[in-house]
């Protein structure tokens, strides 16, 4: 099963997060949570990692919408997005496709809110990778 949607761009990391946001943005999504997993991993377990950002995202009209069809849906939101650095001029952008959430709750009321997620974090991938890309 896939779960997530990736696409490999030719910026660097530090771009990559700020066309990241600012494409979440124009798609409706604010960014509720930032977790530096590199830093957070090198602070609690010594461990080097290459740099990796989870973005919490949430677009508040369709967490309503899935609120409305699955009272537990908190526990699969925020929307997740991860940039990993790959090298200095390489990252990797992956947002988890919502319509897991159909999967993992059997709820088919929530397909019409996951379609429409998916489709507009297909649509944040698509802006942030730009020319040059590779999607997956």
């Amino acid at each position: 099963m896939t779960y997530a949607t990736t696409a490999v761009v030719n910026r660097g990391f530090e771009d990559t997060i700020a066309a990241t946001r600012s494409a979440l943005g124009e798609q409706g999504f604010g960014v509720l949570t930032e977790i530096d997993m590199a830093a957070t991993l090198k602070a609690k377990l010594g461990v080097d990692l290459p740099r990796q950002v989870i973005l919490g995202a949430c677009n508040p009209p369709l967490a309503h919408r899935a609120l409305q069809a699955e009272a537990s849906i908190g526990l699969l939101l925020p929307c997740n997005v991860v940039v990993h650095e790959l090298d200095a001029g390489h990252s990797r952008v992956e947002a988890l496709d919502p319509e897991v959430m159909v999967g993992v709750t059997g709820n088919a009321a929530l397909a019409d809110v996951a379609a429409d997620a998916a489709t507009r974090l297909r649509a944040v991938l698509t802006a942030v990778a730009g020319d040059g890309a590779q999607a997956a």
